[in-house]
């Protein structure tokens, strides 16, 4: 006897609501076929436009039906429905019974008629009805509810398998497609991240084996060849460690990789068996899916969540196949990361180019962007090499030596301060390795407080603000800093009690990236431009440095003193001026600043902020995240800024001293009669660490104290930070004047970029412009003879916009480096018939220079001056790189482009390299030419 046709439960409702309109008369429906076992045999179902409820009975025999049919006629209420499945032909049931049933006989089970119907197609793919396990599988899985998607149409099979793989799966499920299930995607990315559901690679593993197979064998022709191994694993149970063992695949791509590592990292996709190719496409898929999830983390907890959950997991298999070591070369293992991140610390104790090489494979690890704290570290490890690398600086004099600190050594102090706090993953060796390269730093650092305070004590007898040998002294930044910005508009002064240089440093490259543009005055003959520095008043505290900043004298005092001389000051300059301390900052409902702030700074008068959070700090033990100090960490100062940017006033961010941070090793030597502070005391007799300062300008102890030099000595109870000591970092002051915009700039005052603001050995070290040029033919353009000079109005600055100096040079750039080497191609000649008034061949050699010697990125300000060194200034510095762009940006590729939100411009060497000097650069050029 042949095999009876299962019917399921959803068959029997697409019956039903086939013969919806019959059942309208009839209650019962006779199929021939087998009720499959484990079905549901009561329940609803829709039927036409009513919902009536269903019994299905399997009976073989003609009594049992007639029973069953009796049966439901005496007990069932009006509407409800019986269904018998049978395998009895209509001869052998008679009329007695078919007489009440559906069309009086029994029906067929036509499984593409109700798959047509279902979809509400006209009509299926003809292959589809050699295929009876799809046809049942489509009939079986139809969502309750909602039922299979409406087609127009001919239903296709891959339209039909996609429905099935959707719905089998559950790939419309939210955490794995934000789409209805109608529009879920199918792909490798969905895929994985089903594979990361709790039920997901389970139900595929329950299917049977016809379509378990038949869907991973469609699914590796549309989604690509990783998901049959993925599928496998799911097969074999492993379906949730399957992004994790991706990851761990990479090691077989590697052809110098261990065999044994080879071998076990085989040996963990288990049953699945996948060959080496399949499992290097698998491994494909999955760090490309990983990337994705690593880019949302940054602004989703959830992602990072899942993010970690595959990184751990991936690292545990790792750890219990002994194969932690020999995957140190991978770019998703956390643990390799913690490896390479170590290899970057290690390498720069030894040296620089160590310390550099290994940072750049960390910096293109997978994860670095996960961990910026930690590649933060080892960028400072770096940096603090090289500038141990230069050889010990030495302090000549009181005016370099704040001068350097601020321009070299406090960027030093912003390194070790990183290094001193450690590894925020806690690893070990990389804290014994940062021990070690903070120790010599600070060695050296300590070597420059020591000479510093030995000249600071032959300078103070003598110093007053008239006579400060050279150096801008603290009372006197009113009159030679903030009053020359007058002329462009009433400055906003913020004092930032206690900023040291470090933290200058930082607020400084944010205060760019946000739109600010540092000025100091023009320096003199070969001298570089630096940030501008005061010496602090003695001993460098609060009271004393503070007002004489404010009052533009050397006085001491609190906040009324330091209210009427800032208001003093500038009015015998005929200015009104303002003061706002700690209590008048803030506003009341609805407003973040008070209303008298605003409206001073809506005036024309001059206007002072005390801000003391960095103090505070010091004080409290909460210093921003101990390392890094941000605009948002100091209460106000972005709201001031913005307020500042809004009534276009010039700022100065000035301190009135700087501060040491607590090591934990300080030692205390309490002054002999009890007087003092932290960092200083009325007597004279210095010990080691420490100096006597004596002179006009040392405001406590009777004209002479005693301070120390040394940051781990303090005479008072242990806080976060001190201040009042002869170190550098205390005694400097910086001073930075920030334009809203750089038609503000006093006359004689220059831009201060911050790649000219940071030192060289801050940056990663890069060639030099200047290249050997390659053998090769002479190009057209070197043979074509000199074209005439172009008039003033050919060029691309117009007269508005171009200062032209007297003896500005007329030479052709050197085709030995490479910017003249790009203007000098024929690629480049081309692209200037695109241009109307394109800029001179020199300047655009300067600025592909000067970027490519700058490591590809610079910021608007710095690019400028890399302009104006050319003789031309270019005014509208962002619609010249607008022009420069279609010059180098051949058929759209993004050689230069602004990035950071469009505070640096960068320059994408190797592609410029590509699209005007490689092989093939002539060729596209003409294939543009003639498009």
């Amino acid at each position: 006897m042949a095999l009876l046709p299962q019917v399921g439960r959803r068959t029997v409702e697409a019956l039903l609501d086939r013969h919806a309109k019959k059942l309208a008369e009839h209650s019962l429906m006779l199929v021939h076929g087998q009720y499959a076992a484990g079905s549901a045999t009561i329940f609803t179902a829709e039927v036409g436009e009513r919902t009536r409820r269903v019994t299905v009975r399997d009976e073989s025999s003609v009594l049992g039906i007639l029973a069953a049919w009796h049966s439901h006629r005496e007990e069932a209420a009006p509407g409800d429905l019986l269904v018998v499945t049978t395998g009895l032909d209509d001869e052998q049931l008679g009329w007695d019974v078919r007489g009440h049933a559906v069309h009086r006989r029994t029906l067929n089970v036509e499984k593409a008629e109700i798959v047509t119907q279902r979809f509400g197609a006209t009509g299926l793919d003809v292959r589809m009805y050699r295929e009876d396990w799809l046809l049942q599988a489509l009939v079986d899985a139809e969502p309750a509810g909602r039922g299979w998607p409406r087609t127009a149409g001919t239903l296709t099979r891959d339209a039909a398998l996609r429905a099935l793989v959707v719905e089998r799966l559950g790939l419309g499920h939210p955490d794995i497609s934000p789409h209805a299930p109608a529009e879920a995607a199918v792909d490798a990315d969905v895929l994985l991240a089903w594979s990361r559901t709790p039920a997901g690679p389970r139900r595929f593993a329950e299917l049977g084996d016809t379509e378990r197979a038949e869907l991973k064998k469609w699914l590796g022709e549309v989604a690509g060849s990783a998901v049959p191994v993925l599928l496998a694993l799911a097969e074999s149970g492993r379906g949730h460690d399957a992004m994790a063992l991706g990851l761990l695949g990479a090691a077989l791509r590697d052809p110098a990789a261990d065999p044994d590592v080879a071998l076990a990292v085989g040996g963990l996709f288990g049953k699945a068996g996948p060959r080496r190719g399949e499992i290097g496409a698998f491994t494909d898929a999955v760090e490309g899916t990983l990337l994705r999830w690593i880019g949302e983390a940054a602004g989703s907890v959830d992602a990072r969540h899942r993010v970690f959950a595959v990184l751990q997991r991936a690292d545990d298999l790792a750890r219990d196949a002994g194969l932690t070591a020999g995957l140190d070369n991978s770019r998703f293992l956390l643990s390799s990361f913690a490896a390479q991140l170590a290899a970057v610390v290690e390498g720069a104790h030894r040296s620089p180019a160590q310390g550099e090489s290994a940072l750049a494979e960390l910096t293109g690890h997978a994860l670095a962007g996960l961990f910026p704290d930690r590649v933060r570290v080892a960028e400072m490890a770096v940096r603090l090499a090289r500038w141990l690398r230069q050889g010990p600086p030495a302090v000549t004099s009181v005016a370099t030596g704040v001068r350097d600190h601020v321009a070299e050594w406090g960027w030093v102090d912003r390194a070790l301060s990183v290094l001193w706090a450690g590894d925020p993953g806690g690893d070990p060796a990389v804290a014994r390795s940062l021990r070690d390269l903070y120790e010599d730093g600070r060695a050296q650092r300590e070597r420059l407080d020591e000479q510093f305070a030995r000249h600071l004590a032959g300078w103070t007898p003598n110093a007053t603000a008239q006579q400060p040998g050279g150096c801008l002294v603290v009372e006197n930044v009113l009159d030679t800093v903030v009053r020359p910005l007058t002329t462009g508009g009433s400055p906003l002064v913020i004092v930032l009690d206690g900023m040291s240089s470090a933290v200058a440093a930082q607020l400084g490259e944010e205060a760019e990236r946000e739109g600010w543009q540092e000025i100091v005055p023009r320096p003199g003959e070969g001298a570089r431009r630096t940030r501008l520095a005061a010496v602090s008043m003695l001993p460098s505290i609060t009271r004393t440095s503070r007002a004489s900043l404010l009052g533009g004298t050397a006085t001491q005092g609190g906040q009324s003193v330091e209210t009427s001389g800032f208001a003093s000051f500038w009015k015998k300059r005929r200015k009104d001026a303002v003061l706002f301390h700690k209590a008048s900052i803030g506003g009341d409902a609805g407003h973040f600043l008070a209303q008298e702030l605003t409206a001073a700074l809506a005036s024309d008068a001059v206007v002072g902020v005390v801000l003391n959070t960095i103090d505070d700090a010091l004080d409290s033990g909460q210093q921003g995240q101990r390392t890094v100090w941000s605009l948002g960490d100091i209460t106000y100062l972005r709201e001031l800024l913005a307020a500042a940017r809004s009534y276009a006033r010039p700022v100065v961010l000035v301190a009135d001293h700087g501060h040491v941070i607590d090591r934990g090793r300080g030692r205390i030597a309490p002054a002999a009669d009890g007087g003092g502070s932290a960092r200083w005391r009325p007597d004279t007799d210095a010990g080691d660490g420490e100096v006597v300062l004596s002179g006009p300008r040392v405001l406590e102890g009777g004209g002479t104290v005693t301070v120390p030099w040394h940051e781990d000595i303090r005479y008072a109870t242990r806080r976060a930070g001190y201040h009042g000591g002869a170190s550098l970092a205390e005694i400097t002051v910086p001073v930075l004047v920030l334009l809203p915009s750089k038609e503000l700039a006093p006359r004689d005052w220059e831009p201060l970029p911050r790649e000219q603001a940071a030192p060289s050995w801050w940056k990663a070290a890069a060639a030099t412009p200047a290249e050997v040029p390659e053998t090769r033919a002479e190009s057209a353009a070197q043979r074509r003879p000199a074209k005439p000079a172009r008039r003033q109005d050919e060029e691309l600055f117009g007269t508005d916009d171009v200062v032209t100096p007297e003896a500005a040079p007329q030479t052709t750039p050197a085709p030995s480096t490479l910017g003249g080497r790009v203007v000098a191609s024929e690629v480049y000649e081309a692209q200037k018939e695109y241009v109307r008034k394109a800029p001179e061949g020199k300047v655009v050699a300067a600025v592909i220079d000067a970027l490519a010697a700058a490591g590809g990125t610079m910021s608007p300000a710095a690019l400028a001056a890399a302009i104006s060194a050319t003789g031309r200034v270019r005014r509208n510095i962002e619609g010249f790189v607008a022009t420069v762009q279609r010059l180098l940006n051949v058929e759209g590729y993004p050689v230069l482009g602004f990035v950071d939100a469009g505070h640096a411009v960068k320059l994408d060497v190797a592609l410029l390299r590509d699209q005007f000097l490689a092989d093939g650069a002539r060729a596209g050029s003409a294939r543009k030419e003639t498009s």
